[in-house]
């Protein structure tokens, strides 16, 4: 399979997941679905951010964007929803809980979402036209040059003494996908990619626990919460610092994708 042809299956394989996530939200079928949406999302974004100059990629990857901008407030309740159920806060959680369906139809009937699918289904096309005119020739060291960019990206934010959790966390993110993306150019050991995912985890408790103090400033019903939460997410940022120092003496020891002979995908 040549590596245009991977692109392309690749995003196909993505769009039917999204259409999937988009179906299970529409039914109410389960609790994971705006979820799911949302890492297919992060996935396309993250397959497409290599390529963001090729024809018709900026347009799909804006509105991917979009519509990751438009659910993030209905995960945030629906992730403190579960929090407060854990804890026992079932009327706080059922009037969080409540806001939820109204969220979820906006959502369907947007136009970002309707704009992302409209783009997902037009450009495999768009992408085959490129090839046709030769806009593609140099995707493979267009790939290899800018992940391995973004991995020294990440290996930067990692060596730096005031590194930003928040920006690690979305450097984790889109070096994680891109691996999964494009594996023969963005190279990565099995315990690299256990490392990335525990980071992703421990900044995702960390971050939760962050925005969730921010609300408790806001909302009263949560302000007892707040110093537990404090408590957790330093506990949280101590647990990521760990995995973290762990990530960076991994990724110190892969290999660079253009010092590999490889196949094309």
């Amino acid at each position: 399979m040549s590596l245009v042809d991977a692109v392309v299956a690749h995003v196909l394989r993505i769009e039917v997941s999204l259409y999937h996530a988009r179906a299970r939200l529409e039914a109410g079928t389960d609790g994971e679905a705006l979820h799911d949406l949302r890492i297919g999302l992060r996935r396309l974004r993250s397959l497409l951010k290599p390529l963001r100059d090729r024809d018709g990629v900026s347009v799909l990857e804006t509105a991917a964007a979009a519509v990751g901008t438009l659910t993030s407030a209905a995960r945030d309740l629906e992730v403190l929803a579960v929090e407060l159920r854990r804890r026992g806060l079932h009327a706080a959680a059922g009037r969080r809980e409540a806001r939820l369906a109204g969220q979820y139809d906006e959502i369907l009937g947007s136009p970002e979402l309707e704009r992302l699918f409209a783009g997902l289904d037009a450009w495999p096309a768009d992408f085959r036209r490129a090839e046709r005119d030769g806009e593609l020739r140099r995707l493979d060291r267009l790939l290899d040059r800018r992940l391995d960019k973004q991995r020294r990206r990440l290996q930067d934010a990692l060596a730096s003494l005031q590194h930003d959790p928040h920006r690690i966390r979305l450097l984790v993110k889109r070096n994680r996908y891109a691996a999964e993306a494009y594996p023969h150019h963005a190279p990565i050991s099995t315990g690299a990619k256990a490392a990335l995912k525990a980071v992703q985890s421990a900044l995702g408790a960390w971050h939760d626990r962050y925005q969730w103090c921010l609300r408790a400033s806001r909302e009263p019903d949560l302000r007892a919460l707040r110093q537990p939460w404090q408590d957790e997410a330093v506990l949280a940022l101590q647990r990521a610092e760990s995995l973290m120092l762990v990530l960076q003496r991994t990724l110190a020891g892969e290999p660079r994708a253009d010092s590999l002979s490889r196949t094309r995908l």
